[in-house]
């Protein structure tokens, strides 16, 4: 009997967990590494997931859940105003009804916990901190963003975290070239550029010297899926040298 009782206690303490823990009984849907995949849900809604991503979404007749756990998602939300669709990302929650907009989680680092990247390309959305986080994110106020924003939250949602700014039409289609297989760059620093190329290949670049190129700058359009020319290019452009080894290509000057 004694057995019997505590074989109940035990599936009851399961279950509770569980019901704790909404993630937990959602779909997991993921990308490898310069991959890309495009996930219909059950209410319309379409989820295009980028490289080295993994999100975990539960949908009911109440609510809508989704959580990004790594990389990139872009987002087109049916439209229901009884379920709004609610994406957790990092200690942040972005709130929306019917909309279209982008999420980016960067890995953490030394610096800071959490850097989150919300773009908005239609509609209306909010971000606020993390239901149930205690003590994380006091005191922060919710953020209301409108078409062509973009916010960005590093660490914990609180207002010294949190930076709001504009992104101008061609600045939206370079956010979403990835979902065409590319990667638009307009002007960045040769860094910035190669750390968006590393992101889907398994072979990264590695800049040789680079205090001495860091202030080389990068624009064009190119192939996510090819970093080989995309190394080429760069180094055409600005009278480097490429090392193609088996783990690596290196960009180093002449």
């Amino acid at each position: 009997m004694q057995w019997a009782l505590a074989g109940v206690f035990l599936v009851l303490a399961s279950v509770l967990v569980l019901a704790l823990q909404p993630w937990r009984t959602g779909e997991v849907y993921a990308t490898g590494v310069g991959e890309h995949r495009v996930v219909m849900l059950q209410d319309g809604s379409r989820m295009s997931l980028n490289t080295a991503t993994k999100v975990r979404a539960r949908l009911s007749s109440s609510q809508r859940l989704v959580d990004v756990e790594s990389g990139e998602a872009l987002f087109e939300v049916a439209k229901d105003a009884s379920r709004p669709f609610l994406v957790t990302a990092g200690e942040t929650e972005v709130k929306a009804t019917g909309t279209s907009f982008l999420v980016r989680l960067q890995s953490s680092s030394q610096e800071v916990s959490t850097s989150l990247e919300v773009t908005l390309i239609e509609g209306q959305v909010v971000l606020r901190p993390q239901a149930g986080l205690v003590g994380v994110a006091a005191g922060a106020d919710p953020v209301v963003m409108t078409a062509g924003e973009r916010v960005r939250v590093d660490g914990a949602m609180a207002a010294s975290g949190v930076s709001k700014v504009r992104v101008e039409g061609p600045g939206l289609d370079r956010a979403v070239a990835w979902t065409r297989g590319e990667a638009s760059f307009d002007d960045v620093t040769l860094n910035e550029a190669v750390a968006e190329m590393n992101r889907y290949s398994s072979k990264p670049i590695v800049i040789v010297h680079a205090d001495r190129l860091k202030a080389l700058r990068v624009s064009g359009l190119f192939r996510t899926a090819d970093s080989a020319n995309f190394a080429r290019a760069v180094a055409a452009l600005h009278g480097l040298d490429v090392r193609d080894h088996s783990d690596s290509l290196e960009l180093a000057p002449r």
